[in-house]
């Protein structure tokens, strides 16, 4: 069966670096995976716009938050929805795509001619994880973009009433909707790292990636664990629901930076071990 993956230097510019990005990410969004799982994540929103149309009202407090309002206002389809999303399905894909950055090329035979090239361990790592990245980003935007639209088809639209108090219209709403999607991105790129760790310490990609989303999960139910109080604002996950702060007037930045340095925490760490480990791993495929 063909591969799906080109040689590293078939890109248009003469960079090996910008040659093997561009090859990265033209083979993964490229991908019926990368499309499937992107149009599973799209269908979320769908599903709770339909869901909420086609029912009589929903009790306040039932389910998940906002989703009372939707009737109201459907641009909180893609609040709901990435509400929906962050817990399981944002982590399952992360972890699929992370996972098989390094073991994907070493289970197709591809890694050894990769790392023959100019570009180098470190660069092919930086490479892959742009790529991990740049889907981290895409997930959530997708939720978000889709979760306005199918809400502003089914629902009415008007002023978005904040946390806060305060009233803001309906571009401004959208506006703090991509907000909170860029939120989720940035969330995201800690696991993204860990997945670029585990997919280093195997040759099978789907060892890489379940390994991925368990910690994902475990580290969630840790964090719902009172008894580990003192752990909890190291856990990568600790952060993913603290976007209240953009659903205020004015907007609120201290959540959104102290994410961003919990996750490039993570950055740092699980990337210097994905480098240690592939710097010294003995390349057989």
């Amino acid at each position: 069966m063909p591969s799906d993956r080109r040689p590293a230097g078939s890109g248009p510019t003469s960079l090996p670096g910008l040659r093997l990005l561009g090859s990265e990410l033209g083979v993964l969004f490229r991908r019926r995976r990368t499309w499937a799982m992107l149009l599973a994540l799209a269908a979320v929103p769908v599903l709770i716009a339909v869901a909420v149309r086609l029912s009589s009202a929903v009790p306040p407090g039932r389910g998940p938050a906002f989703l009372d309002q939707i009737s109201q206002n459907g641009l909180f389809v893609g609040i709901t929805a990435m509400l929906v999303a962050v817990p399981l399905f944002l982590p399952l894909t992360i972890g699929v795509v992370a996972g098989d950055t390094v073991a994907g090329e070493a289970s197709l035979g591809t890694l050894r001619y990769l790392l023959a090239g100019p570009a180098g361990r470190g660069r092919l790592l930086l490479v892959k994880y742009a790529g991990a990245v740049l889907f981290a980003v895409a997930a959530p935007f997708t939720i978000a973009l889709v979760g306005a639209g199918i809400g502003a088809v089914l629902f009415p639209v008007g002023p978005v009433t904040l946390l806060s108090g305060d009233s803001i219209g309906p571009a401004e709403a959208v506006g703090r909707l991509l907000l909170i999607a860029a939120y989720l991105a940035v969330s995201l790129v800690g696991l993204a790292a860990v997945g670029l760790f585990m997919s280093t310490l195997t040759d099978v990609p789907v060892g890489a990636m379940a390994a991925t989303v368990v910690l994902a999960v475990v580290t969630q139910v840790a964090d719902a664990l009172p008894q580990l109080d003192w752990l909890h604002p190291w856990l990568f996950s600790h952060r993913w629901l603290d976007f209240a702060d953009l659903l205020r007037q004015p907007v609120v930045w201290d959540s959104f930076a102290a994410n961003a340095l919990l996750q490039a925490g993570y950055v740092a760490v699980f990337g210097a071990l994905a480098y240690a480990r592939l710097a010294t791993k003995d390349i057989l495929s």
